[in-house]
């Protein structure tokens, strides 16, 4: 007979135990890691987070830090997906409570609020080179889901026109307002005006598409 089969349940059950709390334990590591830096970079920007300065913050030291991020690359591409979750979150929420003739509206200024409440998060989304890519084969999962949310509400709104095109432009007229307002180049205070305006402006052209089809 095997020696294996010799070993008491229990043991095994002990052993078992032992694994799943070691994975816990790894796994709330790693939250507080990037729960640290992300506050770090919203309060003094990504040139502060530093292996060292996470070290002293949460009493970790340098090399437990590189047994979860093998470099500072990693960490920020593992929270800019937590923020790609969170953001399809937020315009999934936003879509849904929304009338249908308002979901397209909803969700740009969900879109708006998010970008604007986390500065450096959104920074690390999409200003700072990064290996996460959109449209692969291989896009994560949250990357995906924030662009159908917003794929969802735009097609509310399209008509007969492309959604593919219509969603990526106003991806990038929201993107273009949100990182031309955070730059102060445009006046403060008229951020929910312009998110209306651009609104308007697609269901208009809509509206001109579908008369000159009709």
């Amino acid at each position: 007979m095997s020696r294996a089969l010799l070993v008491p349940l229990t043991v095994l059950h002990s052993h078992v135990g032992i694994q799943d709390r070691r994975l816990r334990d790894r796994a709330a590591r790693g939250r507080l890691i990037s729960a640290t830096a992300r506050v770090l970079a919203e309060r003094e920007g990504w040139d502060a987070v530093t292996t060292r300065r996470l070290s002293t913050e949460i009493e970790y030291s340098q090399p437990v830090i590189y047994k979860h991020f093998a470099s500072m690359e990693d960490l920020v591409e593992a929270i800019a997906l937590e923020g790609f979750g969170e953001l399809a979150e937020a315009l999934g929420r936003a879509r849904r409570h929304a009338a249908p003739e308002e979901a397209v509206r909803a969700v740009a200024h969900a879109y708006s609020k998010y970008a604007t409440e986390n500065p450096a998060l959104y920074d690390a989304m999409f200003t700072r080179a990064t290996r996460l890519r959109f449209g692969a084969e291989d896009t994560a999962a949250p990357l995906s889901s924030a662009y159908a949310e917003l794929h969802a509400a735009t097609a509310t709104t399209a008509g007969e026109r492309d959604v593919d095109t219509l969603t990526e432009v106003l991806w990038a007229a929201l993107h273009g307002l949100t990182t031309l307002s955070r730059n102060d180049r445009l006046p403060p205070g008229h951020g929910v005006d312009r998110v209306d305006l651009l609104i308007a402006q697609f269901r208009e052209d809509g509206c001109r598409h579908r008369s000159a089809h009709a």
